[in-house]
């Protein structure tokens, strides 16, 4: 079954193209496991984390925070960007402090997933966040952010799935694996 399935392309030749603060995109001539040549655009990113983060009492920390993509403010769970000394558990660890003030009581890797990746070298792992809500600190954004965050029901938040109303795919997956595979 799917005899070329995860087999690396051979990268014959590869040109940066532009690179930003966020992200760089290269351009790539690409031999594919399948035999065929290629030319690709690759947009290169840092790693990721999206935190589900659960109160014992199935309250969920849920975001709302500008998104250039979309023009708009985005209601979602919390993430970020992990640093290049952090491993992902600390990763969430340190954005839930950062954008809600709540501390983590313990943290789980759930998954990890790929966004784009027909384009994207970009993957998130999918942390799932146990904390408890009468703990909590002062937030502390990055110079270019500011977050708003409410606690919600998981009820709720699979009703605003359902609607339309949550839809990044990382904040859909995460809720998914969790009532999928750990629920």
């Amino acid at each position: 079954m799917f005899d070329t399935w995860h087999q690396p392309g051979k990268i014959i030749d590869q040109k940066n193209m532009y690179t930003g603060r966020v992200f760089a995109v290269d351009q790539l001539h690409i031999q594919t496991p399948d035999g065929l040549k290629v030319e690709r655009d690759l947009i290169r990113t840092d790693p990721t984390i999206t935190i589900l983060a659960i109160t014992e009492d199935d309250q969920v920390v849920m975001t709302s925070e500008y998104r250039a993509g979309v023009n708009a403010d985005s209601v979602s769970v919390p993430a970020g960007i992990v640093n290049p000394s952090e491993t992902s558990e600390q990763a969430a660890k340190r954005e839930l402090q950062e954008e809600t003030g709540y501390v983590a009581d313990s943290v789980q890797k759930m998954t990890r997933i790929t966004s784009s990746e027909g384009f994207m070298d970009q993957f998130a792992d999918l942390m799932l966040i146990k904390f408890n809500p009468k703990n909590r600190v002062q937030q502390h954004f990055d110079h270019d952010e500011f977050v708003n965050t409410e606690l919600v029901s998981l009820r709720q938040v699979l009703d605003w799935i359902k609607a339309g109303k949550v839809n990044t795919a990382q904040a859909v997956s995460a809720v998914s694996y969790y009532m999928l595979f750990l629920r």
